[in-house]
């Protein structure tokens, strides 16, 4: 389907679904700004010189906590990825966006105005809620009559939400991800090692040797610097430092799930007991993730290949199956009924 585009524009990654070739693009959300508003570079390459860039140039990421925050960078970086990286024609063509579910219409309408309020004018612009979009891209039939709990764990949200036919019949999104993860381990380890680190450094050993359960024994050398003589040092962390550091934020998570639990309906409850809840998103795939889960819950949770990727699947089925387009709409006819 020649000219369609499904957009999931999320915290740390742009994933782009293409109908003309159905291929996923999947590029880091970051754009490098000279001069205050001129674009010097973006995606993975942007994302690269994050931590590392002189003052004059800045890197940001726009969306924060699931709302565009540079509206101006996001769609600049946008427009170029699409005609430049995809090689494809917005005008004329049909896009969908995903849209967290628990935010104000206004800043819903702020995804699909990225388009509408650009001189490029696609053919049509529909939004579809974020947890629809997962539950279709995992395969799971949302128009069915029957509950599924679908919980999307990204960069700066958590998004736990149960569908029944078609719609939300329970939302929360919660203001923490796997960047608040990340940010436990670099004060732990500053508090406790007088070890300072970046981000990306947290990042990588949640990503190694972290895990959601103690006991994993496994180590992996850093660099950073000693806080006493301001110097750069090496040292070894072995994966139980990690999980002492994330093992609060791991039980927020836990106490959420929890709480959305007790409010399900009863028959919807027994839906999700039969069929077990769905993980999604980059932080779902920290290492014995789904055993924490289930342990806490007492249901089994089902873990996805490429969970980053699922809401864009997702889209791409809105945007191409006759059978889902009914789950992107217009925010003209929402905003203004």
């Amino acid at each position: 389907m020649p000219g369609s585009f499904g957009i999931d524009i999320g915290t740390q990654n742009l994933k782009i679904f293409s109908g003309s070739n159905s291929q996923i693009l999947n590029i880091k959300n970051t754009i490098a700004i000279v001069n205050k508003n001129q674009m010097y570079s973006y995606g993975d390459s942007a994302y690269s010189m994050y931590e590392k860039a002189p003052d004059i140039i800045e890197v940001s990421f726009p969306i924060v906590s699931g709302v565009i925050a540079d509206f101006d960078n996001m769609q600049t970086m946008l427009f170029e990825v699409l005609e430049k990286d995809l090689k494809g024609k917005i005008k004329g063509s049909d896009i969908v966006v995903a849209v967290p579910t628990d935010i104000t219409e206004v800043e819903k309408k702020a995804f699909s105005d990225l388009f509408s309020k650009s001189k490029t004018k696609p053919h049509s612009i529909k939004v579809c809620e974020k947890p629809i979009a997962c539950a279709i891209g995992m395969g799971l039939d949302v128009s069915e009559p029957t509950g599924v709990m679908v919980v999307d764990l990204g960069a700066d949200t958590t998004e736990i939400s149960v569908i029944s036919l078609g719609g939300l019949v329970l939302s929360e999104l919660l203001p923490f991800g796997g960047n608040q993860i990340d940010e436990s381990i670099v004060t732990h380890l500053k508090r406790n090692y007088n070890l300072v680190i970046g981000q990306k450094t947290a990042k990588q050993l949640k990503e190694e040797i972290g895990s959601a359960l103690g006991g994993r024994g496994e180590k992996l050398t850093v660099v950073g610097r000693d806080v006493v003589s301001g110097l750069p040092i090496e040292m070894e962390i072995e994966s139980d430092v990690i999980y002492n550091a994330i093992k609060n934020d791991l039980e927020s998570f836990c106490t959420n799930v929890k709480l959305i639990l007790e409010k399900v309906p009863p028959e919807l409850a027994k839906d999700i007991v039969h069929s077990g809840i769905y993980l999604t998103g980059g932080t779902s795939q920290l290492h014995q993730l789904t055993d924490l889960f289930s342990e806490v819950t007492n249901i089994k949770v089902n873990a996805i290949e490429e969970p980053q990727e699922s809401c864009v699947r997702g889209l791409g089925q809105v945007l191409t199956d006759s059978k889902y387009k009914q789950y992107g709409y217009s925010m003209k006819t929402r905003i203004f009924k």
